[in-house]
Parts: structure tokens; sequence; C-alpha cells
């Protein structure tokens, strides 16, 4: 491997390039126009263009990709996670192209990527399962079915998504049918199929998972758990490594059954298997990710291995470094900075960066995308950052991250910074006997927040501009006045009787159709930013009259629809 491809961007492709340097091999991302000042961009070895559009045009175009690392002369490609990372025919075309896959095999993928395929592979190995449909489900009249048959709450899931993308909670049956085609489009939306089966929901579980290495030698590895049961809208906001308040035979439980699955698909590279912990001691295979996950560097902090530089070793065909689990060294902890507002129930808010003033000091860790006047585009995940804290045990990196959130700073846009500081305060989550939480707890018992502060774009003072020579971007600056620019649009003034934009983004759909009835508090519309979908409800009841089209791009604050 002398030369890696990076299909993607933000902190992962910053991460992976700086494992490329460690490892000795050079680095090429790739950007999307709104990209054009990321960090990843400017820290590679080498950077080409994507062109304008949504992932679909631009980081899911796997064409597009594959001519850049022909282009580029890459000889590998690492994909990181989200986007294509766990898409077998992604894995496939590099393959054929004749470069190297940084990852798990293309029919592996598919086997554990197709959720119903991994729970047949773990009953064949006797994991711990819950009950769930035999294939995906071809309609929200199935989904009903199946929770009428197996009982309330069911898990609707994208068969080949990840990273709770895809994924609702249905608690009442009146609600099974909408939270499918919720769940189909998220699932479309993100990674390009929208098959998707039920399962039944254990009610405030904790999410533990084990983290595998494999090499094409036959050795398997457990390096250890994590837990990460602090979510909101099934995505990880908090997780730590070794997951605590396990019992040795729990431990013991999820090590072997990680292994077995893992064994039995003959899976290679880095993989998560994770499971669900009911509060009576009840342990369920959820799934595999085959990938590498967001947390993983609360595992490198426990353990002293590098996973990313691993990946490139076991795709270079050489034996893992580390042949038994090992003893954890110390306890660590990640905390997802993302740009949220978790007082207007985690809102994305995309925009410019004003300050950021990360902590340091012993045991302080930062993964960062963005930096002080980075642009944050709304139309990628919300993730800006990771911070991750490590001490001798969990009560003192509890007390590190305290420290560091009192320093940590970021201006311009809204973020989770005060769920994190909150949280590091809530007896359910800093308990010495064991943890409370679980993964709907922040939406049911976490703190309440008030809403940060709205802030208006300005005009910048300069435009800036990339120039893409020989796959090496130049930047320049010009008075914004010498070129007509304009600061980005103000939301227009509000309008009696009017529901507006909450946030800035694409309006998905309308749930209600023009000139319907609606009563107060009923869900109108979906709203799509930042890759979560967002549902806007009614302030009163009346007649709804739309005011946009689905698909339109909208303002924060922009008018959608008037009711009389």
């Amino acid at each position: 491997m002398k030369k890696l491809l990076i299909a993607n961007r933000g902190e992962i492709a910053l991460r992976l390039i700086r494992a490329a340097r460690d490892h000795g091999v050079a680095s090429v991302a790739v950007y999307a126009d709104a990209d054009a000042g990321a960090l990843h961009v400017r820290h590679a070895d080498e950077a080409w263009g994507l062109g304008p559009g949504r992932p679909a045009e631009t980081y899911l175009d796997i064409p597009k990709l594959l001519e850049v690392a022909r282009r580029a002369g890459a000889d590998a490609v690492h994909p990181g996670y989200g986007f294509l990372s766990e898409r077998a025919d992604f894995a496939q075309a590099v393959i054929d192209a004749g470069l190297t896959w940084v990852g798990p095999r293309p029919e592996v993928i598919a086997a554990l990527g197709d959720k119903v395929a991994a729970r047949r592979i773990a009953q064949s190995v006797g994991a711990p399962l819950v009950k769930g449909s035999d294939g995906p489900l071809a309609s929200g009249a199935e989904a009903e079915a199946f929770a009428r048959a197996h009982g309330l709450p069911i898990a609707i899931k994208a068969a080949h998504g990840g990273g709770g993308r895809g994924m609702k909670v249905a608690r009442r049956i009146e609600e099974v049918a909408e939270l499918f085609a919720s769940a189909v489009r998220e699932a479309r939306e993100a990674f390009g199929r929208e098959e998707c089966y039920a399962e039944q929901f254990l009610d405030k579980p904790r999410h533990i998972e084990a983290q595998v290495l494999a090499d094409a030698h036959g050795h398997v590895v457990v390096l250890g758990t994590r837990d990460c049961s602090l979510q909101r809208r099934s995505q990880k906001l908090v997780e730590e490594a070794p997951a605590p308040f396990l019992s040795d035979d729990q431990r013991a439980r999820i090590h072997t059954a990680a292994a077995d699955i893992c064994r039995a698909a003959g899976y290679t590279s880095a993989g998560t298997v994770e499971f669900l912990l009911s509060r009576d001691g009840v342990i369920s295979f959820l799934e595999v990710n085959t990938r590498l996950q967001v947390e993983h560097p609360v595992t490198e902090e426990t353990t002293g291995i590098d996973i990313a530089v691993e990946q490139l070793r076991i795709a270079e065909g050489l034996p893992l470094s580390v042949r038994e689990t090992p003893m954890p060294r110390g306890h660590a902890l990640e905390f997802r900075i993302n740009a949220e507002d978790p007082g207007r129930g985690y809102l994305p808010g995309p925009g410019r960066i004003g300050q950021f003033r990360p902590p340091a000091g012993p045991g302080v860790r930062l993964d960062s995308g963005v930096e002080a006047g980075s642009d944050v585009p709304g139309l990628y995940d919300s993730l800006l950052a990771k911070l991750i804290v490590h001490g001798p045990d969990r009560a003192v990196a509890l007390a590190r991250a305290r420290r560091a959130f009192a320093e940590f700073e970021i201006t311009g846009v809204a973020t989770v910074l005060p769920f994190h500081r909150a949280v590091l305060e809530d007896p359910a989550f800093v308990s010495e006997t064991g943890l409370d939480v679980y993964t709907t707890w922040v939406e049911t018992e976490g703190p309440a927040l008030a809403p940060a502060p709205r802030v208006d774009p300005s005009e910048p003072a300069l435009v800036m501009g990339y120039l893409e020579i020989d796959g090496r971007r130049h930047r320049f600056g010009l008075p914004a006045g010498m070129v007509g620019a304009q600061a980005p649009a103000a939301a227009p003034p509000a309008t009696p009787g009017g529901i507006t934009a909450p946030i800035p983004g694409t309006l998905q759909s309308w749930l209600v159709p023009d000139g319907g009835s609606v009563r107060a508090g009923e869900a109108v519309a979906v709203m799509d930013a930042m890759k979560m979908e967002t549902r806007i409800e009614a302030p009163a009841g009346g007649v709804l009259r739309h005011q946009v089209s689905e698909g339109a791009a909208l303002v924060m604050g922009a008018v959608i629809a008037t009711l009389e």
C-alpha cells in the first residue's frame, strides 16, 4: 500500500489521514463543494473535488470516487464510517478496479450488513437474541401485524443500515405504519436501500458492544467492551470503555458471542458486534457494524492499540499485532460534539463556527473535523468533533471530563456542550454503584436545558475560494464587495397563523394534504437536515395551506404553511 484514498469527510477523514501518515502511506482526500474549506482537505497529501450536490452526487457516487482514485494513482481505499462504508457493492467495485479495500470482504459485508441475515448467523452460533421478522417488511401493515403478534414496543430498522439511521421505535400501534414509512425514507436517503425489518425492543436497555479485530490468518480478537447507552434519536452521544457495571458472566458471554459471530462470518478487519442489555439482565444480539466505529478511540485509549492502523495492516495481509484480549488500561469516555441544540429537541444547526477553543491537559484527546471559522453544511451528519478523556479509573475519567468541558468553548452554532456538562453532574450517569441510563433516557428523563441563543449569519469580510491544480488546492480571498457577495438569506418575517421551519434544511414530505384539517400539536410535515428527520407540528388547529413544495430548500424561520 502506497497511497490511500479516503472516501469520507470530516473528523474521520482527518483521523485516517493521520493513521496513513503514521503507517507511512500517502493520503488522498475527496471533498464536495460544500466541504472545500474543510480541515481534512487541507491536511491530506492530495485533495480532489467531487463537485456540487447532495451526498448521492458526491460522497455516495461510486464511479466518481473510483475515477478520483485512478487519476490520483491511489492503490487502496478506506471508506471511514457512514456513507459507503457498509456497502458491499462499493467494496466489490474497489476490488474490481484493482485496488486494495480496507475492510471486510464484500460477501461478508453483504451477509452481516443485511441485518436479517446477521440475525441468522447469530442464531447459528447460539448468540443471545430476541424475536424478529423473518425478513424485510413490505408495508406498514406488515409492521403492524408483527407488533400485534409479538407485542410492543418494536424497533423498525433499516436492513442495510447502521448508526441509528433508518431506525424507529414504535410504542403505540397507531404509530407503527407512519414510523415504518419514516424508517424507509431515512434508509433510502442514508444507504440507498429502503428494506426495513422489525424486532422486539427491550424496554429501557443498555447498549453494549464488543470491538473485534480479525485478520486473514484466522486470528479473531475481542479488544473489549463499550457502553453506548446515552443516545438521542437512536444515535450515540456518549460512549465509554470498558463497559462499566457488567458481571464477569455478562462480559464473557458478550466476548464469546462477538468472536463466534465474526468467525462464523469469515470476518476480517475491524468490526463491532452490538448487543442490548435489559434491566433484568437479558442480553440480545443487535447487529454487526462492518466498519470502524465512531467510538473506536475509547478502545484505543484503554488498550494502546491503534485500530485504524491495524485496519491498514490487515488490508496488507499482515497478521494482527495482538492475539488475545488485552487487560484494560484504565477507563475512557468519548463525548460526541454535534452541531445540535439540546434545548430545542436536538435540532441540528448548520452554520459557521465562531470561536473554537478546545480543552487540553492530562488525559484529554480531541478528534476534530472543524476549527474556528469552519462552515458546518446542512447536507451531512451533525458531528463536529469527539472529546475523549482517559483516566486510571472511571471516577478520574469523569473528573477530567468535567474539567475539559469547563474549558471547551464553541460559538456561532448551537452544540451539545450544555448536555455533556449536565450529564456529568447527573447521578443516573455518574453513580459509583451502577448505570441508570438507557437508550431512550435522554428523551425521557434527561436534563432539561435552555435553548441556545439564535445566531444570525453575518456577511464575511472576504469571500474565500479554492483552485485545484493537479490535485493540490490553493486558497485565495477577495473582498466581499468586489465579487458582489451577499450574506446568506435571512428568514422572512413571521406570518400570522404561519408554520415555520425550525431549522435550515429540506422539506422531506407533507403528512397532511393541502386543505386538510389539523389539530394543535399534530405533525404536518417532515424536514430533513444533517441526515436527521424533524417533524413539524401545528401550533393550533385549523385548515392547512401549503406554502412550499416537497423538496424545497428552506432557511430557518421560513413559512412553510398557514393555518386558516
